[in-house]
């Protein structure tokens, strides 16, 4: 069966996980300006409080995940009353593997591995405009074996431990998605897979992303009558279903000219379009550049990072 959320994941490439030891200990409280990559928090021991701004706070517990596609600015503390100090993530993150708030004496209240995510491809947008901006899960069987061994390794001095904390993370991101509550979710693609009738649809898409669909179609494969899939899907996705389509699509063939040597219309073919000049069009109104322009930009990227 087609999975649309392991083939994101697939689709974004994560490459490497940046991590380190978070502790705090007495009074303290930080506030973490926005930044560019996808953030995590695995909570391992102890509890504290996260503020996402435009979000509700969470408590935090041993065995929490929390995942954040587009890491807006937040707060995380103890539980007592404090003026958060200003943190800039991107001043931090080549400062050891270990971060300390508050008092540095004695056994601290909290410990967690903080970090974010970084994906080879370049449409990290995909996931805050599919996911919702708060992913906590708690309370999952497989997710307290993972971070039990996130928490073992994390205290390792060990040669591989990077690697293997990286690999840890990343199916741990996945657990998290699979564990999500989607039907209590903002919309997104969490809610759309959390309702059976449009799970049939959505897998549908992604399994044969070059056919030819129209909603009548896509409304068959869910057993509703067009107006009522049109509206559901819409309602609980955030995007008409021929919108969420072109995305895919869209992504797809960024994912082919950013990673193969193909010719415009072989591209073209794999993701629905009958002709190079068409998909051309419709690349350029999409993405703001041509495919060949696109591709041509990846591949300076690409130069300069070797």
């Amino acid at each position: 069966m087609t999975d649309p959320l392991a083939e994101l994941i697939i689709l974004l490439r994560p490459a490497r996980v940046m991590g380190k030891s978070i502790s705090g200990a007495g009074r303290w409280g930080v506030r973490y300006a926005p930044f560019g990559h996808p953030g995590f928090c695995v909570v391992t021991d102890g509890a504290c409080l996260l503020q996402v701004d435009g979000a509700d706070p969470l408590r935090l517990e041993a065995g929490d995940f929390v995942f954040l596609p587009a890491t807006p600015g937040f707060v995380l503390s103890g539980f007592e009353s404090v003026e958060p100090q200003q943190v800039d993530p991107a001043a931090i993150a080549d400062q050891g593997h270990e971060l300390r708030h508050g008092s540095i004496e004695g056994e601290p209240d909290v410990r967690m591995l903080g970090g974010y995510f970084v994906f080879d491809s370049p449409d990290t947008a995909l996931l805050v405009a599919l996911l919702p901006p708060v992913i906590h899960v708690r309370g999952e069987d497989r997710f307290g074996v993972l971070v039990r061994l996130v928490r073992e390794e994390a205290m390792q001095t060990r040669s591989g431990r990077d690697l293997i904390l990286t690999r840890l993370v990343e199916v741990l991101l996945i657990e998290a998605l699979r564990a999500a509550p989607g039907d209590a979710a903002p919309a997104g693609l969490l809610r759309g897979l959390a309702d059976e009738r449009l799970a049939l649809s959505i897998r549908e898409m992604h399994r044969d992303p070059s056919r030819a669909w129209t909603v009548e179609q896509l409304a068959k494969a869910a057993a509703l009558s067009r107006s009522a899939y049109f509206q559901r899907f819409t309602r609980a996705v955030g995007m008409p279903p021929m919108e969420y389509l072109l995305a895919w699509r869209m992504a797809i063939a960024k994912d082919i000219l950013d990673r193969q040597d193909l010719v415009i219309e072989k591209v073209a073919e794999r993701v629905g379009y009958s002709s190079a000049s068409t998909f051309s069009t419709a690349f350029t109104r999409y993405v703001g550049r041509s495919p060949s322009g696109y591709a041509r930009e990846r591949r300076q990227v690409r130069s300069r990072v070797a």
